[in-house]
């Protein structure tokens, strides 16, 4: 099992999609570091030589912020926007969709389980 950006993706699968196995790698994405390498999508991940692997994990860390820098830059830029108090920033703190998303009937996956009135009393 490879292991690219502290991530271990499978042997089995076919390198363009092993990669997407790590955090901020996307299909697309995937294929362009393909490219860039001159490996074939095709590959499968257990057909990779030390180099491929090395020129992969190369370009990964040279073109593209993934894993733990990407997901604190995410949450740093969610921070800043509750600190200045933008209206994304409030529903982030309330924890309700901050994409326009109609509340009354959906949501629910954001706001979690309906609450029942009366229903916690014993």
């Amino acid at each position: 099992m490879a292991r690219i950006s502290g991530v271990d993706i499978p042997n089995e699968k076919r390198i363009s999609t092993s990669l997407t196995y790590i955090y901020g790698i996307g299909p697309h994405r995937a294929r362009k570091i393909c490219e860039k390498a001159s490996i074939s999508p095709e590959t499968k991940t257990r057909d990779l030589s030390e180099d491929d692997t090395r020129r992969i994990i190369g370009i990964i860390d040279k073109d593209y912020q993934v894993e733990g820098t990407l997901r604190t830059e995410i949450s740093m830029n969610i921070q800043r926007l509750m600190d200045i108090g933008s209206y994304r920033g409030l529903r982030h703190r309330r924890k309700l969709p901050c994409r326009g998303q109609n509340t009354k009937n959906n949501a629910r996956t954001r706001k979690g389980p309906k609450t029942r009135p009366g229903a916690k009393k014993k």
